[in-house]
């Protein structure tokens, strides 16, 4: 009696490379800074405590202190958290909204495809780094403006992302087929369409996420981000500059935190699979 191919084949593994350990490492100690890093602080963060300032690295402020003789390790804690909740929740608005819209596109299509793709088109024409400096310019630098004007900035190229992926599988045969056995577009866009897209957005996730990181950075380096007295690592970087000529840690350690912010997801999303499962009939 014959042995079933399905039977020889040895089960499929996930295996991570040894970059990806590394960016998974960064990425869990982030997430956890940001949910519990402000309690495990050694003071409050808008406490001067030193009285030397931009001190060096020490036993008491062991990543120095800033420009008022406050301390560093306490404010990258709580700034990681503003970094990179506002990152977040503005990306996953950015995907989530190109998402939808996508779908919509390529199940629809004629009119509706054309029309959303003309106009996302025209938005994503304008320079990311303008369209968020004239915003928040004339409309305020507050937390919801920031995360609003990061994910309109954001969503136009996700959607095109989304939508090619989308329009691929909407011409798969599995696809036709659940929509000539009289299936809805609700159906065909949330069972059919959606699970086939979903690691190839997930990776999208993750650019866009890094995007985001360093537009929000680059906003608060000139003073339209996170105002004080709260800070986020961009504004760190920006307040403590004038100890850039010293080398002190009060500005380098905001930096560093920011580009492992920033390799960490590139290294993760880099070592997710690809391979999409089609759901075959």
């Amino acid at each position: 009696m014959s042995v079933p191919l399905r039977a020889t084949l040895p089960p499929r593994r996930f295996r991570i490379s040894v970059t990806g350990a590394i960016g998974l490492a960064l990425v869990v100690f982030w997430l956890a800074v940001t949910a519990v890093g402000p309690m495990l602080a050694p003071y409050p963060p808008g406490r001067i405590v030193g009285t030397d300032v931009l001190g060096p690295m020490t036993h008491a402020f062991p990543l120095g202190t800033d420009y008022l003789g406050r301390d560093m390790l306490s404010r990258i804690l709580v700034g990681g958290r503003y970094t990179i909740s506002i990152a977040f929740v503005a990306t996953f608005l950015a995907c989530f909204s190109a998402c939808t819209l996508a779908l919509a596109a390529a199940v629809k299509g004629g009119w509706v495809d054309a029309v959303l793709s003309r106009l996302l088109d025209a938005l994503i024409s304008i320079p990311s780094l303008l369209f968020g400096l004239v915003v928040v310019a004339a409309l305020g630098s507050s937390i919801p403006i920031l995360v609003l004007t990061a994910a309109v900035i954001y969503m136009p190229g996700a959607y095109r992302t989304a939508r090619a992926l989308a329009v691929n599988v909407n011409a798969m045969d599995f696809v036709r087929v659940a929509q000539a056995r009289g299936e809805g577009a609700w159906y065909v866009m949330r069972a059919e369409i959606m699970p086939n897209m979903v690691l190839p957005v997930l990776t999208d996730f993750g650019l866009r996420f890094v995007f985001v990181v360093l537009l929000l950075s680059g906003l608060s380096f000139l003073g339209l981000g996170v105002q004080p007295p709260d800070a986020d690592l961009g504004s760190l970087v920006r307040e403590n500059l004038q100890g850039l000529v010293f080398g002190a840690p009060a500005v380098i350690m905001p930096a560093a935190a920011i580009a492992s912010i920033t390799i960490g997801v590139n290294l993760l999303i880099d070592n997710l699979p690809t391979r999409r499962v089609s759901r075959e009939r």
